[in-house]
């Protein structure tokens, strides 16, 4: 006679509802995956299968099998909140020094006093990827770089205009070009343009409909321009950077990128102390059409910028990490990498929201989110526990009735043992 059975069987319901336990202890744990305890039959064997018995000797505990299903997305205030929607998992980083890998769904992270993306939760683990735009190699902490962008000195201006044909054309020789007159251009606009220290410069330039140059067939606009309301170039007469011509149609045949200031003779006189001009700023006014419309401004740009400083970044979709300038530039600061495996059962928990690699897991593949097999991102998010409480609930009280049923099993072998005992 054997207790083995009943033995058994509670210890495999209290193993079950250890597992229910802990399951519902992390309803509430971002990113947790619940698990499940998987039982198997016991018999016991003889060496040569001789003496095999039909009848078993109760249950063990084959396996604690967790569900890495999707938890719900919730969204959240941090930016630096991430969200794994669909396969792969963090890599982290014990520290600076160790590199051995570890690896989370938990997308809870900050920016610690160095700048480096840790998770608090996962006792400051750095998020590993790639810096800068670097697109290989082996992972490494997560750096934000929140250096300047220096500044970028102007060499091209690129307007797009529509001219009015409407307009009563000008005789230079009778009305000479100045800012200071407005009869004597027909229309106006600006741009701002940068030297070598990001230092700005307000560049005007004025369109003259010349009555002397333009024929039947054509019209000359003539360009002229100030620079800090200074007339170019800054000794003499005003002097034209180019003509723009158009035919009937209003085409421009002439003068499309012939247009440049010829800087290298103004530094001293409005460049700052420090900085230079580019030898020269080329103006390209392709686009640009003569119509009988009113002036217009249909685009302008130019590639000059000032100096920039990181006021914000952002994760995409894709793991990458963009960072916004003051200047409205951005800059590629790094990528966030995701890793899967051929069996993720296989990785052992440590504690912390974090799992290490096993050989039963297979090999780490490493890659950017939304590529082949790995999941998207979502910043400002996180991923929930798949912890179902209805369902551990309901299990729960399955598992107390199981290990009441076998202390019962328990408690008639006692009664049939007593009845032996007491036989005269």
């Amino acid at each position: 006679m054997s207790f083995q059975q009943g033995l058994s069987g509670l210890a495999g319901a209290s193993k079950s509802l250890d597992v229910i336990g802990n399951n519902v202890a992390n309803a509430s744990t971002v990113g947790f995956k619940s698990a499940q305890a998987q039982f198997a039959d016991m018999y016991a064997n003889s060496m040569n299968r001789s003496g095999n018995s039909p009848v078993g000797i109760g249950v063990a505990v084959a396996n604690v099998q967790q569900a890495f299903t999707q938890g719900n997305v919730t969204t959240t205030n941090n930016p630096l909140d991430i969200a794994i929607n669909g396969d792969g998992f963090f890599r982290m980083q014990g520290s600076l020094t160790d590199q051995s890998p570890m690896y989370a769904r938990n997308g809870q992270f900050q920016l610690d006093k160095s700048g480096y993306i840790i998770n608090p939760s996962e006792k400051g683990a750095y998020l590993t990827g790639w810096l800068g735009t670097v697109t290989g190699g082996d992972p490494v902490p997560l750096k934000i770089d929140t250096s300047n962008i220096p500044a970028t000195a102007t060499t091209l201006v690129s307007t797009k205009l529509n001219l009015d044909s409407r307009l009563t054309a000008i005789v230079p020789a009778t009305t000479p070009f100045s800012p200071t007159n407005a009869a004597s251009y027909n229309s106006t606009t600006g741009v701002t343009m940068y030297d070598s220290l990001g230092n700005s410069y307000n560049v005007q330039t004025y369109y003259v409909k010349n009555a002397t140059t333009s024929t039947a067939t054509t019209t000359d606009w003539d360009v002229y321009a100030t620079i800090d309301g200074v007339t170019y170039p800054v000794a003499g007469a005003p002097v034209k950077l180019d003509t723009l011509t158009f035919n009937s149609s209003g085409v421009l045949t002439a003068g499309a990128t012939g247009s440049s200031f010829a800087l290298a003779t103004l530094n001293g006189t409005f460049v700052k102390p420090g900085a230079t001009f580019p030898a020269a700023v080329a103006f390209d006014y392709t686009g640009t059409t003569q119509t009988g419309q009113a002036f217009t401004p249909v685009a302008q740009d130019q590639n000059g910028k000032a100096p920039g400083v990181l006021s914000s970044f952002s994760i995409g979709k894709d793991g990458s990490i963009i960072g916004n300038y003051s200047n409205n530039d951005t800059k590629v600061l790094g990528q966030v990498l995701l890793v899967n495996f051929a069996n993720p059962n296989g990785l052992s928990p440590l504690g912390n929201n974090l799992y290490t690699a096993t050989a039963d897991a297979g090999q780490p593949l490493v890659g950017k989110p939304t590529t082949g097999q790995f999941g998207v991102l979502q910043a400002r998010a996180v991923e929930d526990s798949n912890v179902d409480l209805t369902t551990e609930l309901v299990n729960m009280i399955v598992a107390q009735r199981v290990y009441q049923a076998n202390s019962q099993t328990i408690k008639v072998q006692d009664t049939v043992l007593q009845t032996l005992v007491s036989l005269r």
